[in-house]
């Protein structure tokens, strides 16, 4: 394991019962973590893409319709901070849309 990598593990907290996580050493992280909670991010939800001319997209006006590069059903890209980190569903909560991630993208660095 590198040097900047740690083990953890996660746990409950006993006397919180709140979910708390351990270094590899066994040492509560908790107030490692809380120090993070405060960072703002940025996510976006993307449904799908189009291609199109400026000409064409110069065209479009009040209720004409593009068509994306997704079907119907089809999950939608979840980014935080332009990075994929999952795909998920569009639903209605309440008379807003939301997301429901359905899968978690691994990320492949080291």
């Amino acid at each position: 394991m590198a040097d900047n990598e740690m083990n953890l593990q996660e746990m409950t907290d006993p006397n919180s019962g709140e979910e708390t996580f351990e270094h590899e050493a066994g040492e509560p992280m908790a107030k490692d973590v809380e120090a993070i909670y405060d960072i703002p991010v940025q996510i976006s939800a993307v449904l799908g893409r189009s291609t199109m001319q400026v000409s064409q997209l110069l065209k479009l006006g009040r209720g004409a319709v593009v068509e994306l590069d997704r079907k119907v059903g089809e999950a939608i890209d979840i980014y935080v901070n332009n990075r994929l980190v999952a795909r998920g569903e569009v639903v209605v909560v309440e008379d807003k849309l939301g997301i429901t991630m359905t899968e978690i993208i691994k990320s492949d660095r080291a």
